[in-house]
């Protein structure tokens, strides 16, 4: 059995979709990894926004973030998939770190006693 890792896919979709392709271009992929057996998928939409440099001839495009935990396997066919549509202008995956998103969490939402001890030492 391969392990599952946690990973972020980026990708940016073609800024001349109607909202409907660009909703039905996001829900494939999420059914993509769905059918792959991928765990505790979250998908954020970014929005329009312009790009730093032209990319296939579009100035802008809309961003979606994706996290998920799935197998290397299933990230070398996702991004075979987004490599051969028409929709997609750009794409990165990256492999995440558990313990630093750990370590993030931690240092968003600090403990609710600590502040209370600061207060009480004034």
């Amino acid at each position: 059995m391969t392990v599952k890792r946690l990973y972020e896919t980026m990708y940016i979709l073609r800024p001349d979709l109607p909202d409907q392709e660009a909703d039905a271009a996001i829900a494939k992929y999420q059914d993509f990894l769905v059918q792959q057996e991928s765990e505790n998928i979250t998908i954020q939409h970014r929005g329009r926004r312009r790009l730093a440099y032209d990319i296939k001839g579009h100035r802008e495009g809309i961003y979606i973030q994706v996290n998920y935990s799935a197998t290397p396997k299933t990230i070398e066919s996702l991004e075979k998939s987004m490599r051969l549509a028409d929709d997609v202008i750009r794409y990165l995956t990256i492999k995440l770190d558990p313990e630093a998103i750990e370590e993030d969490a931690e240092a968003i939402i600090p403990d609710a006693e600590e502040p209370a001890a600061i207060d009480a030492a004034e």
